[in-house]
């Protein structure tokens, strides 16, 4: 059966800490962007689930914005959102689907870890900048943070790449060993992605902390031309 990224902590201790920290970083999209400024949002990656108290918390939290879009691998029939279609974010957008998905704000929450290999991770942010008017905004897990929270395991996925999958294929999780579904990041690797768009993007990392050690990378972009 296969793994729901979107969901696996629901209802408990897990869930809750994703949810606060996703609040922190709604806190720095209100700060950084003038959200009056805003008419319309695209979610990449949007979850059909609405049990979790994290699920597609940034729409919940900026619905004051008037358009909400959704591009996500999930069919999502969530009525937040006035147009949606089930894509990859990784496929080839032609010039019709990005002028009818084109929004202000571009965001995905701790999908760029999901997407598979670093040629997919830059496709990702390539999409997300010609999505975008004005603004993009991505958020990753940390991957040097001490606890892993997909597998919950700890420091053994600061191994070499090759040799946490194998780890992970010895404890049966055959699915998080598979780099289409799990790739995480470290800051160097998403600074060396962001930047094949320096000429596009100015950008910012914020560091996002929990228990004094930074667990998540949130990014924000405005596109040069804004």
């Amino acid at each position: 059966m296969k793994e729901n990224l979107y969901i696996q902590y629901e209802n408990n201790f897990f869930d809750n800490i994703i949810n606060k920290k996703r609040l922190e970083m709604v806190d720095l999209i209100k700060k950084n962007i003038d959200i009056s400024k805003i008419d319309d949002l695209l979610d990449i990656g949007t979850t059909e689930d609405s049990t979790a108290k994290s699920s597609n918390i940034f729409c919940r939290m900026l619905d004051s914005i008037k358009i909400h879009k959704s591009i996500s691998n999930q069919k999502i029939t969530n009525k937040r959102f006035s147009f949606c279609i089930e894509k990859s974010i990784t496929e080839k957008f032609d010039q019709k689907l990005i002028d009818d998905f084109k929004s202000d704000l571009v965001i995905s929450s701790a999908t760029i870890e999901h997407v598979g290999n670093f040629e997919n991770q830059v496709m990702k942010v390539k999409n997300m900048i010609s999505l975008s008017k004005k603004y993009i905004v991505l958020s990753t897990p940390n991957r040097f943070y001490p606890v892993e929270f997909h597998t919950k395991l700890l420091f053994i996925h600061w191994l070499p790449k090759n040799l946490f999958r194998k780890i992970l294929l010895f404890f049966k999780m055959n699915y998080f060993a598979d780099q289409n579904n799990l790739n995480l990041l470290s800051k160097k690797e998403l600074i060396k992605i962001l930047d094949k768009f320096s000429g596009k993007i100015n950008y910012k990392i914020y560091n996002i902390k929990f228990l004094g050690f930074v667990s998540n990378f949130f990014v924000i972009g405005k596109l040069k031309d804004n």
